[in-house]
């Protein structure tokens, strides 16, 4: 088939370039919106031989519009370390950053919010829970990377269910 120079629209292939605007993404800033160290049996782990802890942690990724074209994403960690005599400590830390996005389609915005703005994020987050978890008094918590993508495939295949077992209740 030959072209024409024509794309699909039928706009010359030039124009529609011309006329995509740009997508702009700019970080305005980033900060911790809620943080919480827990140490509730300092004196019992002192004075007994403790074993090594477990630790349980969960990450949630969060997104809201704040304002035109502004757009806070958030990481929600949780950090539980406990081992036979109870809680060692228990980090709550919501680390969060507004971003500035302009032009980006409307199907790409919800996963660049729970992607992308999380994985930028995320070496920030990192670095606060190794310096609380040390200077609680316990080795530094050192999180490996989180693939925020596999996160988000997660939570649409779960809301897909969801949404299937309601309609088949209905």
């Amino acid at each position: 088939m030959a072209n024409d120079g024509k794309e699909a629209n039928g706009k010359p292939a030039e124009q529609t370039k011309q006329d995509a605007q740009p997508v702009q993404v700019a970080a305005v800033g980033q900060y911790i919106k809620d943080l919480s160290f827990e140490n509730p049996k300092i004196a019992k782990l002192l004075s007994e031989p403790g074993d090594n802890p477990n630790i349980k942690i969960t990450v949630n990724v969060r997104s809201n519009s704040a304002g035109t074209d502004l757009f806070e994403s958030s990481i929600d960690f949780n950090a539980q370390a406990s081992n036979k005599h109870g809680v060692i400590y228990e980090l709550e830390l919501v680390y969060a950053g507004l971003f500035r996005l302009t032009n980006v389609p409307e199907q790409s915005l919800q996963p660049f919010l729970l992607i992308n703005c999380p994985s930028i994020l995320f070496p920030f987050l990192r670095r606060i829970v190794a310096d609380i978890t040390r200077e609680g008094g316990f080795p530094p918590l050192l999180l490996d990377p989180i693939d925020f993508a596999a996160l988000f495939m997660r939570r649409e295949q779960e809301l897909a269910t969801q949404e299937s077992v309601s309609a088949s209740k209905n």
